[in-house]
């Protein structure tokens, strides 16, 4: 009995016509590989000719959250609710970093990765989600150092809510999806209007301040300052990972609503128009 051989030839035909609607989430799944390629080579890129490496990722948060103790903690005073200032500024100030940075890596990503992009074609989005990915493992590398913190004071009195720390990795999806979605949107328009990149790095910085990053909620008192406040779709992510993981913080339901509603809108929308823009951005980047 002979062993016959069947020859099958696929065929995949790449084009730039399809509706504004598509999604190529499908497709990007396809190229999972990639993503997790991707991002393996930019850990190694970003710290291999470096003097310490990934000690970075531990050094910078460090260093800038002891700044934020002795000037907001201890020279302005600002109250952070009990807690130890260097705990507080420490948590805040990474959550806020990973945010910060999947948004502005994402808004260069036609930019940055042109090179690539105009040799050899896969779902472009399969960079976004790379970058995403790798700034959460750059955050899980800065976590023990808050661990440290927390079992320090654990033995000093201090209850901390280890048995809601899983939600971590809900809240770096949730942030991760809203700073993707921004990124992304940004990064299609600034293909052609290259200005806009300066703009929205401006933006983004005082958005910081807008935020409870190097101040809790709870010392706005009710008003529109507190309102506007609320508003921002960052309050809540930022006041609940504070909860989660420390014991203290918190905000109204609405502000969560608010939040969720602005993330979904954001990732939809800038995968929309991203999917859109990428099919003619090598003519205008």
């Amino acid at each position: 009995m002979s062993n016959q051989v069947q020859d099958t030839n696929y065929h995949i035909h790449v084009d730039s016509s399809h509706s504004f609607l598509t999604f190529n989430l499908k497709e990007t799944w396809n190229y999972r590989d990639l993503i997790w390629l991707f991002t393996k080579k930019n850990l190694l890129v970003r710290y291999k000719q470096t003097v310490l490496g990934p000690l970075w990722l531990i050094l910078s948060p460090t260093m800038t959250s002891i700044m934020y103790t002795i000037f907001f903690g201890t020279v302005a005073g600002i109250d952070t609710e009990g807690l130890p200032k260097i705990m507080f500024y420490l948590a805040m100030n990474g959550l806020w970093s990973y945010f910060s940075i999947v948004f502005f890596r994402c808004a260069d990503l036609f930019r940055n990765h042109a090179y690539i992009f105009g040799k050899v074609y896969f779902p472009r989005l399969v960079m976004a989600f790379s970058e995403m990915l790798v700034s959460v493992i750059e955050f899980l590398i800065q976590l023990p150092v808050l661990v440290i913190l927390c079992v320090w004071y654990s033995f000093h009195g201090m209850a901390i809510p280890y048995i809601t720390w899983f939600w971590i990795v809900i809240i770096l999806c949730w942030v991760g999806m809203m700073a993707m979605g921004c990124g992304i949107l940004v990064s299609s328009f600034t293909t052609k209007y290259r200005d806009l990149r300066i703009l929205v790095g401006y933006v983004v910085r005082l958005w910081m301040y807008a935020t409870p990053v190097v101040y809790p909620l709870s010392i706005l008192n009710p008003g529109w300052l507190r309102t506007l406040e609320l508003l921002n779709p960052l309050t809540y992510p930022m006041e609940f990972f504070r909860k989660m993981v420390l014991g203290v913080g918190g905000a109204p339901v609405y502000s969560l609503v608010i939040s969720v509603v602005f993330t979904v809108v954001a990732a939809v929308l800038g995968i929309l128009v991203f999917n859109k823009m990428e099919r003619n951005f090598m003519d205008t980047v």
